[in-house]
């Protein structure tokens, strides 16, 4: 994905989890433990939080009920969420038609800013944390997963109060004829997730298939024009079902930043990020070049990044990490600001912010904010340099947590696929 999009770390279907043994789970808490001191991670939710999140759960029929007038009802509309098999929660859906000359492509987010506002203690707790950091096998949260997991989740057939992106498309450049951005009702006709995605584009007459056939349409489309337009793509054999969110979630995120700056003109949470000098990019291109069976297209030269997109094409699959590895050392670290300007190197889009996850990031759950009070928080540049700082830590805590795993015999991406469980000595012991 991008490098702003989540992967997918779902459990591998038809695999049990990871066995360990008791004094090795300990080993494992304990490392936690050091690291979330380390760099001042809060794992444990304070009281006064999680008993608000559990009061706003409560009555969560009538009070949604007591929305509707106030709202676009739109649970009439065909929606659905395609997210991993071990997601607790679903927090953005899709909705898809085709007309004469435009498709029209809906996504909606869960509405957190409906529970989570700055007069709570939710709010606070969130810029603290935030965003979720997550490890293999351990989730620290943003919001409390109370909340998460029940009103804010997407769940099926059920009405949820949404944050909707509504894009009406040009049919072939692809570019927006209409942005609106709405308040909503919807109710999730079915819960996807990857592999089942992929599932319904290979049978016809199943439900659901020809909504992911014809989102996936339009997702290649827009995923093709990024790469002609000069966006990295760091991942050239992505499936198709992640493909679909991928190129939805960013389009509505371009749509978002869109709005609020060409047609608001207000400050916001825009993702920044800087392009490597001439020189590193040359360092970089020579490294991938000098790799045994890479070939970088003559033509290509010109631009890195999409020299980079044709090279991972063609090169063989056991050289796919080093040249990411050789590209994500030129980069500079993409953060938060209250301005555009610079754009989005990577996606080489000339205005991106994040919206689509404000259940695990703050910068989505104030943009959210801002969209739906045209209000900007007095202290946004201080809230920018927060998220932007504790992302830094997440990932540096991700990456010592899995060398520490990898130190004592696990496989992070085993554990971060299948989990962990714990067993007796003996039993361990055969695993290993």
């Amino acid at each position: 994905m991008s490098d702003d999009a989540q992967a997918d770390a779902g459990t591998v279907e038809g695999q049990g989890p990871v066995e360990v043994s008791e004094e090795l789970a300990r080993h494992l808490e304990n490392k936690r433990e050091e690291l979330f001191e380390k760099f001042e991670l809060r794992d444990e939710f304070p009281p006064e939080v999680l008993e608000e999140a559990e009061a706003r759960t409560e009555g969560v029929t009538a009070e949604i009920s007591d929305e509707i007038d106030e709202r676009n009802d739109l649970r009439d509309l065909t929606t659905w969420t395609t997210d991993p098999i071990d997601a607790q929660d679903f927090d953005d859906a899709l909705s898809i038609e085709e007309r004469d000359d435009e498709y029209v492509l809906w996504v909606h987010i869960a509405d957190v800013t409906h529970y989570v506002n700055p007069d709570t203690a939710m709010w606070d707790e969130a810029v603290e944390r935030g965003n979720t950091v997550y490890l293999p096998g351990y989730t620290v949260h943003m919001l409390p997963p109370v909340l998460a997991e029940t009103v804010c989740s997407l769940v099926p057939n059920e009405d949820r109060l949404a944050h909707t992106v509504e894009m009406h498309l040009d049919k072939e450049t692809l570019s927006y004829e209409n942005i609106e951005i709405y308040k909503s009702v919807i109710e999730s006709d079915e819960r996807l997730t990857y592999a089942q995605a992929e599932s319904r584009l290979e049978e016809p007459g199943a439900p659901l298939h020809d909504e992911n056939v014809l989102v996936y349409d339009l997702a290649e489309q827009m995923h093709e024009q990024r790469k002609e337009d000069g966006s990295l793509v760091l991942n050239p054999s992505r499936d198709r079902a992640h493909t679909i969110i991928e190129e939805c979630m960013l389009k509505a995120n371009k749509a978002v930043t869109h709005e609020l700056m060409w047609n608001r003109g207000v400050e916001a949470m825009y993702r920044v990020h800087p392009q490597p000098s001439p020189d590193e990019w040359s360092e970089a291109l020579r490294e991938i070049q000098d790799l045994d069976g890479v070939s970088i297209p003559g033509s290509t030269w010109d631009d890195p990044r999409k020299a980079v997109n044709a090279t991972l094409e063609e090169a063989p699959g056991r050289q796919l990490d080093k040249i990411q590895w050789a590209v994500m050392k030129v980069m500079p670290r993409a953060r938060y600001m209250n301005d555009p300007f610079g754009g989005h190197h990577a996606l080489n889009f000339e205005i991106y912010g994040h919206f689509t996850s404000p259940i695990r990031r703050l910068s989505d759950l104030i943009n959210h904010w801002i969209v739906y009070q045209n209000d900007v928080p007095e202290n946004l540049i201080e809230l920018c340099d927060r998220a932007s700082d504790k992302q830094k830590d997440a990932e540096q805590c991700e990456r010592e947590y899995k060398t520490f795993l990898q130190e004592v015999g696990l496989d992070p991406m085993a554990v971060n696929n299948r989990g962990i469980e714990v067993v007796d000595e003996s039993e361990a012991e055969k695993t290993l």
